[in-house]
């Protein structure tokens, strides 16, 4: 009979049997040998109906189709911009993705993104030699003026934003701050005074910390209530 063997939420840690039988199937970070469903890495056991996943604590970003990353303008060129996004690759924004606007080739492209512009941007494509297009045709992405950008693990981003935005917007609504998250693990951060953003900082990173918690929607808005 298939059964799993630790609880949800539960930490584990490589080579660990998480589950036995053919009834659940292995998902991210799982591996499956025999009849055994084993942990492939560090990280928290997620069920969903007969998936089993693993959730990992840490890690780096891989950049995937689809991603919104926040990055900076390192370079232009004539053929577009080059966007740091905290992989070890470049991202490139070309002319015909950098707005949704014709770009002429000789134009001014400073008029557009300037040198250590941030921007949120779109991944259309990523190949097998790590090489990123960014777009910023699309709704949300555009320059961020001003602001803070905090730099967390890239795999507790879906923690900071949580379920159908609910984390991410309880930090706006209690900081009164605008927060843009990337899931390069970059947050953008800006609010009408400092002592807000530095509010919206604490909480983000106690969701970085506390991200294997349980209630931690109410752990955090207890502690933006007492700031």
């Amino acid at each position: 009979m298939s059964k799993i063997l630790v609880k949800e939420r539960e930490i584990v840690v490589p080579g660990e049997i998480v589950a036995e039988g053919m009834d659940y199937l292995p998902a991210k970070g799982i591996l499956r040998e025999g009849e055994k469903l084993i942990a492939s890495q560090i990280g928290m056991i997620n069920v969903e109906g007969r998936l089993v996943k693993l959730i990992p604590l840490t890690g780096s970003y891989s950049p995937k189709k689809n991603d919104l990353v926040i990055g900076k303008v390192v370079n232009i060129t004539f053929s577009g911009w080059i966007v740091d996004i905290g992989h070890s690759n470049l991202s490139m924004l070309s002319l015909k993705d950098g707005s949704n606007d014709f770009i002429e080739k000789t134009a001014d492209l400073t008029q557009y993104y300037d040198f250590n512009d941030v921007i949120i941007a779109k991944i259309t494509n990523v190949t097998k030699s790590n090489a990123i297009d960014l777009s910023m045709k699309g709704p949300g992405l555009m320059k961020l003026n001003g602001g803070i950008i905090l730099d967390i693990d890239p795999t507790k981003i879906p923690r900071v934003i949580g379920k159908q935005g609910s984390m991410i917007t309880l930090i706006k609504t209690k900081t009164n701050c605008k927060i843009m998250a990337g899931q390069n693990g970059k947050i953008w951060i800006k609010g009408d005074e400092p002592k807000m953003e530095l509010k919206a900082i604490e909480a983000i990173k106690l969701v970085e910390r506390e991200s294997h918690v349980e209630g931690l929607t109410q752990i955090v808005e207890k502690f933006l209530e007492s700031k």
